[in-house]
């Protein structure tokens, strides 16, 4: 009997099943992940649930009840090996096949593999699922370890601020100049440079690391010639969508598997959403592909709705937060506009109580609030807009954000 088959363990995988049941949809619906837990979140896992101030029902989306009463057929610890559009069938690596009707894959992405020697020693770690987090929280929750983490993303930044808090002696090495600038430009990956050195985060940048020492357990990591010490080892050097499985299967692959706004695939009634999906955005009228919490949470929704039929589209601006010592920020924008905008920063900077919008003109494509609270959403309405907005307005804290939007 054919239904809805979702292949993947996260949490646009989850809230796809959740919403095929709550738009009445009354078939067979089954997840099949690879990992031995239900569908789950992964922001906790390098901030509350790694720090040990949340646990896994901060994590795990649904208990398993839940899922027997939606009469949900999750199967955990099963890989998907193939997908056949033509034939609408999936083949699992228990040797039995799944017929459906509709297919989305929410296959998410992996960490990027470092290519030097001493990668694969025990006590070298990636960060991407439940279980890697655990294996941290066992080496970080007493304190007292040295932990070396490669790349100044964010997950480096995350583990490294959770980790000083619990007391371990915490070394990141950085090869750009500016942890961040990436994501957010020269300035603003300044801020939490500082935000690091002050709370005694060692972070190095401009450096090369060559290699990773021990026997069998990590010792130290080789970075320009000299050694530093670790007890473990981070590394999180970004990471690669998975799309083998489309790839395979003749749908259409550039930066992750290629959608429409709907998130539909190049192949008939096979839909991708989450990290994996490079999808056309409406606003933008071009594809983005986004590795952050809220394009899951939002995508998996959308998927399921066009899975059933209905007109949906994915047009939600980017969104990510982090917590970092004391340091509280949510971000909206859309990453392509704002690599080569004017920045405007509205409140104190020094006391990191602020905002920062990305300009391009006078229009606003980004903007982050750290430490104010309760602007968000005035922020996504700006972005919206893309109204003409008066920087010097935008800056002045006299001037009401939402006298803006009116505008």
């Amino acid at each position: 009997m054919a239904g809805m088959v979702i292949i993947g363990g996260g949490l646009a995988a989850g809230t796809a099943a959740e919403t095929l049941r709550s738009e009445g949809y009354d078939g067979e619906v089954t997840v099949v992940t690879d990992e031995a837990h239900t569908p789950y979140q992964r922001p906790p896992l390098s901030k509350g649930f790694l720090k040990g101030d949340e646990g896994l029902d901060a994590v795990i989306l649904h208990p398993d009840d839940w899922y027997r009463e939606q009469r949900i057929d999750v199967r955990t610890a099963t890989s998907a090996t193939a997908v056949h559009p033509d034939a609408h069938t999936v083949d699992l690596d228990d040797g039995t096949q799944l017929n459906y009707d509709k297919l989305l894959l929410a296959t998410g992405s992996s960490p990027r593999v470092l290519p030097i020697a001493g990668h694969d020693l025990a006590s070298v770690h990636m960060l991407r699922r439940l279980d890697d987090s655990e294996a941290l929280k066992a080496r970080l929750g007493a304190g007292g370890a040295k932990l070396v983490l490669i790349g100044s993303g964010w997950i480096g930044m995350e583990v490294a601020a959770t980790a000083r808090q619990l007391g371990n002696e915490v070394t990141i090495l950085e090869r750009d100049p500016i942890p961040l600038a990436v994501a957010l430009g020269d300035e603003m990956g300044g801020v939490f440079r500082r935000l690091h050195e002050e709370n005694g985060v060692d972070l190095r940048t401009s450096v090369n690391v060559e290699s990773i020492e021990g026997t069998d357990r990590a010792t130290g990591v080789v970075v320009d010639g000299q050694s530093v010490p670790a007890d473990l080892v981070l590394i999180g050097v970004g990471a690669i969508p998975n799309t083998a499985l489309a790839e395979a299967a003749g749908i259409d692959v550039e930066n992750g598997i290629l959608t429409d706004a709907s998130l539909r695939t190049s192949a008939t009634d096979v839909f991708a959403a989450g990290d994996v999906a490079n999808a056309l955005h409406p606003v933008l009228g071009h594809r983005l592909r986004s590795e952050h919490w809220a394009n899951a949470l939002g995508a998996g929704p959308v998927a399921a709705k066009a899975m059933l039929g209905q007109d949906a589209a994915h047009d939600m601006i980017p969104y990510f937060y982090t917590d970092q010592f004391d340091l509280g920020m949510e971000l909206s924008g859309f990453p392509p506009l704002m690599r080569d905008a004017e920045l405007v920063i509205r409140g104190d900077l020094a006391r990191r109580e602020f905002i920062a919008f990305w300009m391009q003109g006078a229009r606003v494509v980004g903007g982050m609030n750290v430490n104010i609270w309760d602007v968000n959403e005035t922020v996504q309405q700006l972005i919206r807009s893309g109204a003409g907005i008066d920087p010097r307005a935008l800056a002045d804290t006299e001037v009401s954000l939402d006298s803006l939007v009116t505008a």
